[in-house]
Parts: C-alpha cells; structure tokens; sequence
C-alpha cells in the first residue's frame, strides 16, 4: 500500500502583475539527492485529479515529486470571469509560469543539484515540451504522455463533444469537475474556449521543439479521441533522440488507463539512458 498523500499547500506567486495563489503538493520530499519529477496535468486536471499516480510513479523510481495546479485550475487562483485565453496559453505556462514556481519552491534545475524532470499529459505534455525547449531549461529528461504540438480535427471534435456534454442539463461532466476545481467554469471555459476559437486552430509548436537536447519519451494511447500519433511522431521528427511509445487498448490518459504499463515503460526509459539523468553523455572517442 502507497503511503498517504501529504496535503496540499498554496503559495503566492507574482505572475503578469498579479498574484496568484498556486495550490502544489511535495511528494517525498525527504529524498533530497533524488531526481525531482514535476507533474503537469491535462486541460482539465489538477493536483487531485491526477489521484495517486504520482505517488505510485515517484515510489516505483525511488524519485520526489512535485504535483501542482495551473492558474485557473484545482484550488488554484480561478480565472477571473472576464479573462480569455490567448493561442499563447501553453507557452506562458512554459516560459513564465513554471520557471517562476521552481525558482519560489527552490526547485529549478542547477548544476550540482539532483536532475529535475518533466512529465506532462495533454496540455500538460506541450508545456514540458515548450520548457525542455528553452536553452536554459537544463532538464535531465522529460516525458510526455498524449502531448499535442498541432491542432487536429479528431481534437476539436472531441472538445466540441466536451462543451455539448458541459451544457447538458444536469451535466455530469460538469458535476464531475466540480469535484476538483474550486471554480469548475473557470478551468472549463479557459480550456474549452480557447481551444475551440478560430485564431487557435493554426497553432503549430513542432518547429520549435528542435533545441530540446534532454532524453525525451513521447506516449501516445492507439484509442485516444484527441489526438493521432501525428502528434507523437511530429516530435520523433524534429528531437532525434525521442523514444516513441503507443499504448494499445489506451484512451487519452494513459496513467487511467493503462497505470502499470505506463510506469513499467517510464522505469525502463530511465533506467536504460546512456548516461545517469540529468548528465550529458560524453562524445564518443
């Protein structure tokens, strides 16, 4: 049996001249010469709806963790009702967001320090990818699970399925978020709208995911209703060093629906780096 959860805790952090309160969860924290993975949720998720995932990840690895909630998200600062999200969403999340979070909780990647991860779903996985894009961004690798570097047709349709579900009378999705976000319009409809405008449909990342030199797993389920391997696949063509992974009988959240298949993959993909995480393997002779 995994050991329980420590509570959440909040922090202020100042973000585009205004604080906001971030809601963020330690996991093992004691283990201080562990590799640190960071956890980035979905487009609807938050520090609960990742449920006991990262601890059962953090456990299998022997890693700390560090789970959080965007602005807008979880017990987060809810987005404020008049505000609507750019096609820049993600890459503010990447560049100034989480930058900003790692430095307040001490946690930023530093040489000599224990290698910091990334493992990010859906909204989540183009985040880290964005990050582990920057030229400071010093990963010792990242993992991307149903990541989406373009807009496809089967990803609108299936978030166009999400706001007719949400509107229903009586919604049970809507009742179901409910359960996890303290404002649950809030993380809907910043998710919802922006995805679904007109200026948001050109949005294409894969020319900038080049620079990103860390060890990268890319995942992908064969069932997932919002995105194809084209996203996937579009990573392995511009990050050589990416190793593929499609999950059969696996929808769009790979830790629902195939958990122990996922963590068996991630040990691996760790364990068979060429050199320690974090480190650069040396040039051959």
């Amino acid at each position: 049996m995994s050991p329980a959860l420590p509570p959440p805790e909040h922090l202020a952090l100042r973000w585009r001249e205004r604080t906001v309160q971030i809601e963020y969860q330690w996991l093992h924290p004691e283990r201080q010469q562990a590799p640190l993975l960071v956890f980035l949720h979905e487009g609807l998720g938050s520090v609960a709806m990742w449920k006991d995932f990262p601890q059962q990840l953090c456990q299998a690895l022997g890693w700390r963790g560090l789970v959080y909630s965007r602005p807008g998200y979880g017990q987060s600062s809810p987005r404020p009702a008049d505000e609507h999200w750019g096609p820049d969403f993600l890459h503010q999340q990447a560049h100034e967001v989480l930058p900003a979070l790692l430095q307040a909780l001490d946690a930023a990647p530093a040489p000599g320090r224990a290698p910091v991860w990334l493992l990010g779903h859906s909204d989540g996985g183009s985040i880290a990818l964005l990050y582990a894009s920057r030229p400071d961004a010093g990963l010792g690798g990242a993992i991307v699970l149903a990541p989406h570097i373009l807009v496809e047709a089967i990803s609108l349709t299936s978030i166009e399925q999400a706001r007719q579900a949400y509107l229903a009378p009586d919604s049970p999705l809507r009742a179901g978020l409910a359960r996890y976000h303290a404002d649950v319009d809030s993380a809907f409809w910043g998710w919802n709208r922006i995805w679904l405008a007109p200026e948001f449909q050109p949005w294409n990342i894969e020319s900038e995911l080049a620079p990103i030199a860390c060890p990268l797993l890319a995942i992908q389920g064969l069932d997932d209703p919002y995105g194809t391997l084209a996203q996937i696949r579009g990573i392995a063509r511009r990050v050589p060093q990416t190793q593929l992974l499609e999950i059969p009988h696996c929808g769009h959240s790979p830790h629902r629906d195939q958990p122990q298949a996922l963590i068996t993959a991630i040990e691996a993909f760790v364990q068979n780096q060429s050199a320690p995480p974090g480190l650069t393997p040396p040039p051959p002779p």
